[in-house]
């Protein structure tokens, strides 16, 4: 028995004892006389304001009640973690899905659960393979909150043949086989000393040739002028791997993981050149990783930098500016997107929505050595999987995580699904207000009377529903992008802006977009 329960027995026994003790006979108690008129009615109105006090408080605490109860039933109710969960289904051309597995764990952490294989009751379609032709029905017409990871006619970026026969700044010139021969013979002749790699569709088989060598009337291969002089890292040949997402077309959001790059070695060192042993210029399955390149050790063993940071210093160590290959690869990923953008939009016409698709690309990079960076590849679902190198786990799940955060995927507020959720809970992350921009020239006469000019079609009174929620989508992107770093609209300073860029080459959509950003930045450097 506890000390407090003691103590209160033992007061209960004096009041007890107190009670029944025999009252003194020789002094009895005095009568106590009869209180007053007067009394008695100061006591009874204290009586009637105390009751009338607690019965106002009683109808108060009613009605706040009845006030939250209103306001829970505008608010969803909290999803908690044991209840439902974010269903995600993987899809691929066979069933193995063990190269999904850094996916996988990804996506579980991030409060989803995998569903079945078929069926339309998903959040998220992670697609291996491109999804659009057999699952056509499906994707058609999903629902307003259902993502998938690819874009219909993202093969305009990532197709072997297509990029490398674009034309386009940054990549070697290219040549398909056999509708380009006259073109690869007179660009052979006006330069006598280019050599040519031998590529499958595929990008499979590269080998080097003379195109006396070659048969050109061959179906299904392609030659592209073969870059010699690359940067050598204790005299092995390397390519860099950067990995960029599209959020968003027409208008365009694009942005790259800036945490991290990919860096793979040939396995055998350049010279003494021989264009037979293929190991010497091409990055195969086997190839050289980072971490076992003696140049590196110190800066990526001991120091512990990623890969990216580890290029850099090296280049620093030697007097070299790697600012220059960054800014070369960010302009080379953003002309490729805008050159295509037209051909997705076009293939986006056969769909209910454009705002359900998101794409996460590899670019691929060799390095010549005078630091120009030429563009060989954009692989679609890139490798992701750690199976061969487990070092390579921690890159592919960060890459993951940031990616997902950005395209609104994983979340800081936790729900069951990506349905849209309540108008409360969408303006806490981004509102009216979020996307207000040009104050001074909003509030002028010409404004408050036509939304003719682009400016003005960024007020809230010009504001077109779809137009609004392009740019909640975009204030939302720019909170969620972590280590993502936004390509298009480009980065710029408020100097820039107030000395006016020149942004007629867009298109309609891209320019809003981009005034748009211009806005925010002026606002507030961190949008710039």
């Amino acid at each position: 028995m506890t000390k407090n329960e003691t103590d209160l027995i033992e007061d209960e026994q004096r009041e007890i004892l107190h009670e029944t003790a025999p009252r003194p006979r020789h002094h009895p108690a005095p009568v106590k006389p009869h209180p007053s008129a007067v009394e008695k009615y100061f006591f009874l109105a204290t009586f009637v304001a105390a009751v009338s006090a607690i019965t106002v408080l009683v109808i108060a605490a009613d009605e706040c009640r009845q006030c939250f109860q209103k306001a829970a039933e505008d608010e969803p109710a909290p999803a908690t973690s044991s209840g439902p969960r974010k269903s995600f289904r993987a899809y691929g051309r066979t069933p193995d899905v063990a190269h999904l597995r850094e996916v996988f764990a990804v996506l579980e952490r991030l409060g989803y659960r995998r569903s079945g294989d078929n069926g339309s009751d998903w959040d998220l379609l992670w697609a291996h393979d491109y999804p659009f032709s057999r699952l056509y029905d499906e994707l058609a017409d999903l629902k307003d909150h259902q993502r998938v990871n690819h874009f219909p006619g993202c093969g305009h970026i990532t197709n072997k043949v297509s990029l490398a026969t674009s034309g386009l700044p940054f990549i070697p010139p290219a040549f398909k086989l056999p509708v380009d021969k006259e073109k690869l013979l007179g660009y052979a002749k006006r330069h006598p000393n280019v050599t040519f790699v031998q590529k499958n569709n595929d990008h499979r088989h590269v080998t080097i040739k003379n195109p006396s060598e070659i048969n050109l009337d061959e179906e299904g291969t392609f030659l592209q002028e073969y870059v010699d002089k690359p940067l050598l890292v204790n005299g092995h040949r390397f390519d860099i791997g950067i990995y960029a997402v599209i959020t968003s077309v027409e208008p365009l959001r694009l942005y790259i993981y800036n945490g991290e790059g990919l860096l793979r070695f040939c396995p055998v060192k350049y010279h003494p050149f021989d264009p037979k042993i293929v190991d010497k210029y091409v990055v195969g399955d086997d190839y050289l990783p980072v971490w076992e390149v003696p140049a590196f050790d110190y800066y990526y063993n001991t120091l512990g930098l990623g890969m990216r940071d580890t290029l850099d210093a090296y280049l620093r160590s030697q007097s070299r500016d790697p600012a220059v290959i960054w800014q070369q690869t960010e302009e080379a990923i953003r002309g490729v997107v805008l050159a295509k953008e037209s051909q997705i939009v076009e293939a986006l016409k056969r769909f209910k929505s454009k705002r359900n698709f998101f794409e996460l690309v590899r670019f691929d990079f060799v390095i010549d050595e005078n630091l120009k960076v030429y563009l060989l590849e954009a692989n679609m679902s890139p490798n992701l999987s750690s199976a061969h190198f487990r070092p390579n786990k921690l890159l592919y799940q960060q890459v993951l995580y940031n990616v997902l955060g950005l395209v609104g995927i994983g979340e800081n507020i936790y729900r069951n699904s990506l349905a849209v959720r309540s108008k409360s809970e969408e303006d806490m992350i981004a509102s009216d207000k979020t996307i207000a921009v040009f104050p001074d020239i909003c509030n002028s006469n010409a404004c408050r009377s036509s939304c003719m000019s682009l400016e003005c079609q960024l007020c809230k009174n010009c504001l077109a529903p779809e137009t609004r929620a392009v740019l909640v989508e975009a204030a939302k992107e720019h909170f969620r992008r972590g280590d993502c770093k936004r390509l298009f609209p480009p980065l710029m300073t408020q100097e820039q802006v107030y000395k006016g860029i020149n942004i007629e080459t867009y298109s309609p959509e891209n320019q809003l977009l981009y005034r748009w950003f211009q806005g925010k930045c002026l606002l507030d450097a961190s949008w710039c």
